[in-house]
């Protein structure tokens, strides 16, 4: 499911993306964050996003939610948050391109999305998805990530580099995880990226 910021892709051609993944990577991860007043913004991460948006990167954060199947919050907090986070980023000369979510679980107990989808990352759903939707070219892309579900949702999508950030996240990993690079988080990641 997306967010957006209501411009659609246009028929030029295909740009680069930035596939982020929200909590642990945007944001710090404190488990099933649902409230605007709980949401803290990883340091150096605003930055990093309006680095990459210079740099000519859309930027398209692609997030499970699962707290949504659990029945922790509902569509409707999710949806509220997410509003605030990209006023936030637009605010700070971050704006976001697209925001996709999985609210689906298989162990869920919301019984329509207690399922198995092909946009719960390790699966590639959701950037799949934005790649058709708003013209990207997913070989000249990078996502950021800090589990290796991550890593393996940007490899099955055929995105060009996947980077692995370390987080607050009991899966996050100080490996590689079969990504390129291992960073701190995601503004020591667009510092290699994007060197002065």
């Amino acid at each position: 499911m997306r967010a957006g910021d209501g411009t659609e892709a246009s028929a030029a051609t295909p740009r680069k993306a930035a596939f982020l993944d929200r909590d642990g990577v945007i944001n710090r991860d404190r488990a099933y964050v649902s409230r605007w007043e709980d949401f803290e913004f990883v340091p150096g991460a605003v930055d990093a996003m309006r680095r990459l948006k210079k740099a000519g990167y859309a930027l398209v954060v692609v997030t499970n939610q699962s707290g949504i199947a659990r029945g922790y919050y509902s569509e409707a907090q999710y949806q509220a948050l997410t509003a605030a986070m990209q006023q936030a980023l637009l605010d700070a000369g971050a704006a976001v391109d697209a925001v996709y979510h999985c609210p689906h679980h298989p162990k869920g107990k919301v019984a329509e999305l207690a399922i198995d989808c092909d946009c719960r990352k390790p699966a590639p759903g959701m950037i799949l998805r934005a790649a058709k939707e708003l013209n990207l070219s997913l070989a000249d892309s990078i996502l950021v990530g800090d589990k290796p579900s991550d890593i393996e949702a940007a490899r099955a999508a055929g995105v060009g580099r996947a980077y692995i950030v370390q987080s607050d996240n009991a899966e996050s990993t100080t490996g590689l995880a079969g990504a390129d690079a291992a960073h701190a988080d995601l503004q020591s990641c667009v510092a290699a990226l994007l060197p002065d």
